[in-house]
């Protein structure tokens, strides 16, 4: 994964952001170890990179200005840069993807822990010039091909079996395993897959 040039750069420019705690987190990274799990080109599939931070200040200003930074910091990248602060998921989930909204995050790795299934639970950072990995659910299913629902995600089925379909149509070799009445979303805590 972090020998991607998007990867790289991105983790390379990030901290210009000045954003305090952030990571690149989900397709860019699962999809890049896809793409060298199955021997595709780099970059295939891909069409964004989500980069999390946390600002304490939930506006709407502040969150803008920190994207509008990172407009002219990412402008080169072959794929565009979507940052978020994590700290207002709350206040537009429900209205994005018609579920409850999760209850306020305390920190990026807790919407990490809430991604829709456990391949795309993984974030990285760069701590004193070397990078840092979340995975709360271990890297068994990423490097499996594997795709399952994340009990704790708020995410509606619709919205885990859209992505499972879409992925699935980039690399067949995924095994997706089907959303199950149980996993209703919410409930209970990620650490039920943790390996």
């Amino acid at each position: 994964m972090l020998g991607d040039p998007t990867v790289a750069a991105v983790l390379e420019r990030a901290p210009a952001l000045g954003a305090g705690e952030w990571w690149l987190t989900a397709g860019l990274l699962f999809q890049t170890a896809w793409n060298g799990l199955t021997g595709r080109p780099p970059g295939t599939g891909i069409r964004d990179a989500d980069l999390s931070y946390w600002d304490d200040d939930p506006s709407w200003d502040a969150e803008d200005a920190v994207i509008r930074r990172g407009a002219e910091l990412f402008a080169d990248l072959a794929v565009p840069v979507e940052i978020r602060n994590q700290a207002r998921v709350h206040l537009w989930y429900a209205g994005r993807f018609g579920a409850a909204p999760p209850a306020p995050f305390r920190s990026c790795t807790d919407a990490v822990d809430v991604f829709a299934a456990p391949c795309c639970a993984v974030a990285v950072t760069v701590e004193d010039g070397r990078p840092r990995l979340y995975a709360p659910f271990g890297l068994g299913d990423l490097l499996g091909l594997v795709v399952r629902p994340n009990p704790a995600s708020p995410a509606p089925r619709e919205v885990y079996e859209a992505k499972a379909a879409r992925w699935r149509s980039v690399w067949p070799e995924l095994t997706v395993l089907p959303w199950t009445p149980g996993n209703p979303g919410g409930r209970p805590a990620p650490s039920t897959y943790r390996g």
